[in-house]
């Protein structure tokens, strides 16, 4: 199914493949540029200030997106739709980042075992003309922390696979064995709300 032609110039501002591939499904006509922000201060920030949890990651797509569209030439700008995203997992308003090493993973893929967690991905959208922001959530829910469990996560976590990962798991790999069931939308645990993001980006544009 070939996708829709848009009128402007589309930027993703991540080097995810994740998203790469997922923005992928909604048109091939997009091109990858990203600029260095410092999460980690803008995180602390946003706790500082009293936002929830939840909307977190909506600030950060703000920022990574802002980063690039600031930096475009003036002429350039008229014509461009810069998406920015970011994804956090959380559980009792934690935010699960990536894991620092292996035990910090198995300790976050232990704490959601059992559990019901939320999945969420703050998307931005920026053009000359307007700022765009949502988030998505979806609730997952890990199998209870029995014995498979933890050999499960023991093996997971030797692995390359959680590091580069919010809350050590990506659920379209081998993380998906951990999960039990979610509620929501399984492209948006990936990194990005496809569906959703699709009919963002129409009334934006147009």
């Amino acid at each position: 199914m070939s996708g829709p032609v848009f009128n402007k110039r589309l930027i993703l501002a991540s080097a995810s493949p994740r998203r790469r591939e997922l923005l992928s499904l909604i048109t091939a006509d997009f091109e990858i540029i990203t600029r260095e922000v410092d999460e980690r201060s803008a995180e602390n920030d946003m706790e500082n200030k009293g936002i929830p949890a939840v909307l977190v990651s909506e600030g950060l797509a703000l920022l990574k997106a802002k980063a690039v569209f600031d930096e475009l030439p003036e002429e350039e700008k008229k014509n461009v739709l810069v998406i920015g995203a970011d994804t956090s997992v959380i559980l009792d308003n934690e935010i699960f980042g990536k894991p620092k090493d292996k035990e910090d993973a198995v300790r976050m893929l232990t704490a959601l075992s059992g559990r019901k967690h939320v999945v969420a991905t703050g998307v931005a959208l920026i053009t000359y003309e307007t700022v765009k922001c949502f988030t998505e959530e979806t609730l997952v829910e890990f199998y209870e922390c029995d014995r498979y469990q933890k050999d499960l996560i023991e093996r997971y976590c030797s692995s390359d696979e959680p590091y580069d990962k919010a809350g050590a798991y990506g659920i379209q790999n081998n993380g998906a064995l951990l999960v039990k069931k979610i509620d929501g939308d399984f492209s948006n645990v990936v990194g990005l709300p496809v569906p959703r993001l699709a009919r963002e980006i129409e009334s934006v544009i147009y």
